[in-house]
């Protein structure tokens, strides 16, 4: 079990106060705090007059040896390997930028397939490349009285020899579903599909193992797990290389770097570096990868107790209504909730003045809110991450319970 007050140092935004309470950050990982590590790395980066990479002088070479150690961090985080990571402003951009070169090789009769479990980042790029190339959209379903899992029926009722691309969420950002990655990734490959796999909300909930899913592309946002903004996108060697991105003519011609489209934010890559290696902290093991597996085994043992006392109580509220699984298996520890009399927006302002911070609305999971009928006004969003306490769970229990009388 994590030693939560001891995790919690390092957080200086938690010691923000509301009419004289700690705040709450309760949306995790929407609303997820950047460690004091991270800060300091960020600042001592632009302090050094940090400079541009590719220089013969001493200060780019240390901006060089800066996103080398940072690919490394990442690529362990990943279960990668450093050549096969690629930095970008965010995970939305990258994926932008991946939709467009991949969206120039299909042609009239291929065909894509997204989710409707998925954050639209990971639905709008694609549908738009297809529509440029003349491309069917075909979208895979979710269960909503099933616990909103996914409808692996509609996937095999998709697929075909002209799929050329298969987009899907790790977990859901917004009801907390935590997908088959293996066995979808199986089901693209045995149709020579591609597949792309979001992993934002997963990664501060679980480890990452690009090898033993075996997908091409995978990204997260480094912002989710207690860094900078910063995407972070691994993708296989081979396809890194041989698919052709759009870049500047003197942009180098080689992977990673054709892929990170003019001049990177070092100062944040720092911040990715201290990143990783504050997660790494929290486990034991001979290497930063061991470390970081028995950092998550921790991390998802403290999680699965919050979220099983939050969902034990949640039962209980019978004018509350929870979009998604009813145990902490198989999801996030992030909830999508209504309280009746209450619209999203009033609820979580109303939790806001008692300085429990959540979303509302659709938190941009555009399809999911479509699917559940909810598109008008969304849910209300509430989760929690590794430094959060079951202190703030009981916390924010009684102020539901509350309103919901």
């Amino acid at each position: 079990m994590l030693d939560v007050p001891a995790i919690r140092t390092g957080f200086p935004a938690l010691t923000r106060e509301v009419d004289g309470r700690p705040a709450a950050y309760l949306d995790g990982p929407g609303g997820t705090q950047v460690h004091r590590s991270v800060i300091e790395a960020m600042d001592g980066f632009m302090r050094r007059g940090g400079s541009n990479h590719h220089g013969a002088f001493i200060t780019s070479q240390e901006t060089d040896q800066l996103v080398e150690d940072a690919r490394a961090a990442v690529a362990d985080l990943y279960g990668a390997d450093p050549h096969e990571i690629v930095f970008g402003q965010n995970m939305t951009s990258l994926t932008y930028a991946l939709s467009r070169a991949l969206g120039r090789t299909w042609r009239p009769g291929d065909n894509i397939i997204v989710t409707r479990l998925d954050h639209d980042a990971n639905v709008a790029p694609w549908a738009q490349a297809a529509a440029d190339a003349g491309v069917e959209v075909r979208f895979v379903d979710f269960d909503p009285d099933g616990g909103c899992a996914l409808d692996l029926g509609t996937l095999d009722a998709s697929l075909d020899n002209r799929t050329r691309l298969v987009a899907f969420t790790h977990a859901s950002n917004a009801v907390g579903t935590i997908t088959p990655v293996l066995e979808i990734v199986a089901a693209a490959h045995s149709v020579g599909a591609l597949t792309y796999v979001d992993a934002v909300h997963y990664a501060p909930h679980g480890l990452i193992d690009v090898r033993q899913s075996g997908t091409d592309f995978l990204v997260s946002s480094a912002y989710k797990w207690f860094g900078p903004h910063t995407g972070c996108l691994y993708g296989r060697s081979e396809l890194l290389e041989g698919i052709e991105p759009y870049k500047l003519r003197p942009a180098p011609d080689t992977a990673p770097d054709r892929w990170e489209t003019g001049t990177q934010s070092f100062e944040s890559i720092a911040g990715v570096l201290a990143a990783v290696d504050y997660l790494a902290s929290l486990g034991r093991g001979g290497d930063r990868r061991s470390r970081l597996a028995d950092a998550y085994r921790r991390i998802i043992e403290h999680e699965q107790s919050l979220s099983d006392r939050f969902l034990a109580r949640l039962a209980e509220m019978p004018d509350v209504r929870l979009a998604g699984r009813r145990g902490s298996d198989g999801r996030t520890p992030t909830f999508a909730i209504e309280v009746d009399g209450f619209d999203p927006r009033s609820l979580s302002a109303a939790l806001g003045q008692l300085g429990i911070f959540v979303w509302s609305g659709d938190y941009y999971a555009f399809e999911v809110m479509r699917r559940l009928d909810r598109a008008e006004h969304g849910m209300v969003r509430i989760g929690f991450v590794h430094y959060n306490t079951a202190d703030e769970v009981d916390r924010v229990l009684d102020a539901i319970e509350r309103f919901a009388r």
